[in-house]
């Protein structure tokens, strides 16, 4: 799976080496045998996946792993539509920057709970400095969702991503919260 990946130099801006993973969309094989890694390291029935490649590699464990209950979609601005109390804004850090993402209460409500708890596992890309995955964390664990007229509080179970960035240290940062499971080093 290593040897598939590309990388551009540069991009999205200067001193930054791009990760690009679509190579993975280009191989049947690859593709499969990534998706099932990723269903073997999963342990929770609730997955956050970041677009847009998030959910490329997060909506076929529906149908590959039975546990895999939901999808609670992060997006960018604009891309959710939303009811009044539903919508959850979450400034992250990222190494090139800051930005907002978004989800909604009722994308995590929609899982499955297990006694009083919702547990999500995060799964994205490319792990660098680890700071749009520990900003949805926090801002996920902040909150408590009602399902069936009962709250309940959400609880980050792990995160896993497809490659992680081993010299950014991203990993000591998540692991505060949850334990870290990357496919690749680099």
């Amino acid at each position: 799976m290593k040897n598939a990946l590309k990388f551009y130099k540069d991009f999205p801006k200067e001193g930054i080496i791009f990760v690009d993973i679509i190579p993975f969309l280009q191989d049947k094989k690859i593709f499969a045998q990534l998706i099932k890694t990723i269903g073997d390291n999963l342990t929770a029935p609730n997955i956050a996946a970041p677009e847009a490649r998030g959910f490329l590699f997060t909506a076929p464990l529906l149908l590959s792993k039975p546990e895999v209950e939901n999808i609670i979609p992060i997006r960018k601005s604009g891309k959710l539509p939303f009811n009044e109390g539903d919508l959850c804004d979450v400034e992250i850090q990222k190494e090139y920057g800051a930005d907002h993402l978004f989800y909604r209460l009722s994308d995590i409500a929609a899982g499955k709970a297990e006694g009083d708890t919702i547990y999500v596992s995060i799964i994205d890309d490319v792990l660098a400095t680890g700071g749009t995955a520990e900003g949805i964390a926090k801002s996920m664990e902040s909150h408590t969702v009602t399902k069936d007229g009962k709250q309940y509080k959400v609880a980050i179970k792990e995160f896993i991503f497809l490659v992680e960035l081993d010299f950014l240290n991203g990993k000591e940062r998540l692991e505060k919260i949850a334990p870290v499971k990357s496919i690749i080093h680099l």
